[in-house]
């Protein structure tokens, strides 16, 4: 798989999939369903050839349904459970690149050290699928650690670990270049939408983000839909246009495709 890819995106249906977090009050731009012809306009919209769809709920029902679309998949399974078994229920035919679990909203914070999940971790290498990484600034500490275990997985860190939401820049910036030491981990940026705003300080986490992890080890995400809750999805695409613009030619096509296409396995 070649040309530009949006690395992180959403799709859901609430019959099927609640989203019991959305505020109609305060989210009422992503208070309706998503399906492919919505993503289809988004990605026409920014000039994006193809996107990764990533789970919303810690559900393998959920997991299953978008696997029955076409598009590349960083699904959920039960990673205290059986890995294994659950992977092999799934198939997937190549469609499922990846597992995510909502390590941010876990009522345990230290699901991610757990010994049982550490051993799942194994099997994914195994079956050559990485983990991404959902944590705010606080638990990039612990990711790290997690990381730093399992040389053999990869790791893909979601949305810049939550800066977005940081009152700690100082904090997340030490704890960002921690896990950005460790080469079997990666990172999108993505899920900062709502900095478009405050350019000054998105030129400052893009900066941090560039120098840590090189612009080989980082992709392009729009977080959509939730990006409507920010700039939106063609304007958060301009913007990291901007943010690139003094790379290499390499290295910005590393960043709108190449990374995301090594990392997950597209077109392998």
């Amino acid at each position: 798989m070649s040309g530009r890819i949006d690395a992180h995106v959403h799709l859901w249906h609430r019959a099927t999939d609640p989203q019991p977090w959305i505020d109609p009050g305060t989210m009422g731009a992503i208070d309706r369903d998503f399906g492919s012809d919505d993503l289809a306009r988004m990605l026409a919209d920014t000039g994006v050839d193809t996107a990764v769809v990533v789970q919303t709920v810690n559900d393998l029902g959920e997991t299953q349904r978008l696997l029955s679309r076409s598009e590349p998949v960083v699904g959920w399974i039960d990673l205290t459970a059986d890995a294994a078994a659950q992977l092999e229920k799934l198939g997937a035919d190549g469609r499922l690149v990846g597992i995510r679990h909502l390590v941010h909203v876990d009522p345990d914070p230290q699901w991610l050290g757990r010994p049982d999940v550490g051993a799942s971790f194994d099997t994914l290498a195994e079956h050559g699928l990485g983990f991404d990484l959902v944590v705010r600034w606080w638990q990039l500490d612990l990711a790290a650690s997690v990381a730093a275990a399992r040389p053999g997985t990869r790791f893909v860190l979601d949305h810049l670990g939550g800066i977005a939401e940081c009152d700690d820049d100082e904090g997340w910036e030490r704890g960002l270049r921690t896990l950005a030491a460790l080469p079997n981990v990666t990172a999108k940026i993505s899920g900062l939408a709502a900095l478009v705003s405050d350019a000054d300080r998105l030129r400052r986490v893009a900066d941090v983000a560039l120098d840590a992890f090189g612009p080989h080890r980082l992709m392009y995400g729009s977080d959509w839909p939730l990006a409507l809750l920010g700039a939106g999805p063609v304007s958060w695409r301009a913007a990291v246009d901007a943010l690139v613009a003094d790379l290499s030619t390499g290295e910005r096509r590393a960043i709108d495709g190449g990374t995301a296409a090594a990392w997950y396995g597209l077109g392998s």
